[in-house]
């Protein structure tokens, strides 16, 4: 029981992801180079932001909301930023469209993400002998997680590889780049500022996550249409 209760938990975590390339043109156009490079650049943004948490940030003593502490949390988060810069102009993609290349950006951003935070947890709470939520909704905050991610990497496509797109647009793309990027401190503020219970916040980040993902397509295919 235990096992089946781990492999159910690693599969709603982890298979979204599997998923979703293979559902969408992403395998057809082998893609999967550009996401393995994307994890490994996430996972050196990941070791950046660790030192620098570990540099500036206090440990506190309790669990309590520091809006002193969150600030600087959320100024290390757009470290994420530079990462997806980094992953979407710089890195040696092949022949692909920019349509495909963000999906395929945020897909390993996102696998990353989850194998980093998720799988250590998982093997060692998910196969205990008492049957616990908690592991499921970390699969479902995954899950929102991967929307988060090809969201934001649709909108830094948009800021930094799409040279003609509409002057009236472009406030709402960065606005909305900046409430994904901070979407961390948001949740952060929710369950220790408010007091919200862990699946509260799950349904906030997995809501949140689908509006964004509407919005992000709805400017980017407003961007790829032909300006009169």
């Amino acid at each position: 029981m235990t096992m089946f209760h781990f492999f159910n938990c690693a599969i709603l975590t982890f298979g979204p992801h599997a998923v979703y390339y293979s559902a969408t043109p992403l395998s057809e156009y082998d893609t999967l180079g550009t996401s393995i490079k994307a994890a490994l650049v996430y996972l050196g943004t990941a070791l950046v932001k660790l030192v620098c948490l570990a540099t500036f940030l206090k440990v506190s003593e309790n669990d309590s909301f520091d809006p002193y502490q969150e600030l600087l949390k959320a100024l290390i988060g757009f470290i994420d930023v530079a990462g997806l810069y980094f992953a979407l102009t710089q890195l040696t993609h092949r022949n692909i469209s920019q349509n495909h290349k963000y999906q395929a950006v945020g897909l390993g951003w996102a696998f990353a993400d989850s194998v980093l935070h998720r799988l250590a947890p998982l093997w060692v709470g998910a196969r205990g002998l008492e049957f616990t939520w908690d592991f499921i909704l970390q699969g479902l905050e995954a899950n929102a997680n991967l929307v988060f991610s090809i969201s934001l990497a649709a909108l830094g496509s948009l800021m930094w590889l799409r040279k003609n797109k509409p002057k009236t647009l472009i406030p709402i793309i960065y606005a909305c780049a900046g409430i994904v990027a901070t979407m961390p401190s948001i949740t952060s503020y929710l369950r220790k500022g408010l007091g919200w219970h862990f699946p509260k916040v799950v349904g906030f980040e997995l809501f949140t996550s689908l509006v964004m993902a509407f919005i992000s397509w709805q400017l980017f295919s407003a961007c790829q249409r032909p300006s009169s």
